[in-house]
């Protein structure tokens, strides 16, 4: 028996991930899929950007709590 992998290649109808809203259209699928991992990616970036502003900024208080 073949991998899922295999079966959604041969029958990319039945890939539940070529759908976009209801219609079956995939490169529309991939076009969203690639936005998706590339906003997922610049906000790695802000976060990081963010978590160093906010260490820069944090007053240093000794140790002392």
């Amino acid at each position: 028996m073949g991998e899922w992998s295999e079966y959604f290649e041969d029958f990319p109808v039945e890939n539940p991930g070529n759908y976009v809203n209801v219609n079956f259209d995939r490169k529309d699928a991939e076009a969203l899929r690639s936005a998706q991992a590339k906003l997922a990616q610049e906000q790695v970036i802000l976060d990081a950007e963010i978590e160093a502003i906010v260490q820069k900024c944090r007053p240093s208080d000794g140790g002392k709590k």
